[in-house]
């Protein structure tokens, strides 16, 4: 008799195990039966959107607008880089050095027409180009002029 009471008892417990397993998976089911309809409807709001000629989803048009900005960005890191190897290109002096200097002119073009205008060295006579003035030149005053009475 001990035996048998033991035996329903596995059996009752099996039983209940099974039975909450089984609402488990219910449960599961619909939740899932759930989301699918959820996706469906939405995939058809973004068809009818589309149709319409809107962005399908919120989602897809903040993706849209980055992928247009990171393009955008892109193509101006690209400009700037082209940019500034046309910059470094124009500050290497012909002897391979690299200088920020402003290039001075070392030539120039005669006026009249009897000969070609081809450069002409200035030799030692140079136009003189004064630098700029530095910050040490904030210090001193300007000087006031002095109206000059005849």
């Amino acid at each position: 008799a001990v035996v048998s009471t033991q035996s329903t008892g596995d059996t009752t417990r099996k039983m209940m195990a099974i039975v909450s397993e089984l609402s488990m998976n219910q449960a599961e089911t619909m939740k899932l039966q759930q989301e699918a309809s959820d996706k469906r409807s939405s995939v058809e709001d973004a068809y009818r959107k589309l149709d319409m000629g809107l962005p399908p989803t919120e989602e897809a048009e903040v993706e849209w607008q980055r992928m247009c900005r990171d393009e955008e960005m892109k193509s101006t890191r690209i400009i700037q880089k082209q940019q500034a190897e046309e910059e470094a290109e124009q500050y290497t002096v012909p002897g391979g050095v690299t200088t920020t200097a402003e290039p001075r002119p070392n030539a120039y073009i005669p006026d009249d027409l009897t000969e070609l205008p081809v450069p002409r060295p200035y030799g030692a006579l140079a136009p003189f180009k004064p630098t700029e003035p530095g910050a040490c030149m904030r210090h001193i005053r300007k000087p006031v002029v002095k109206p000059i009475e005849i």
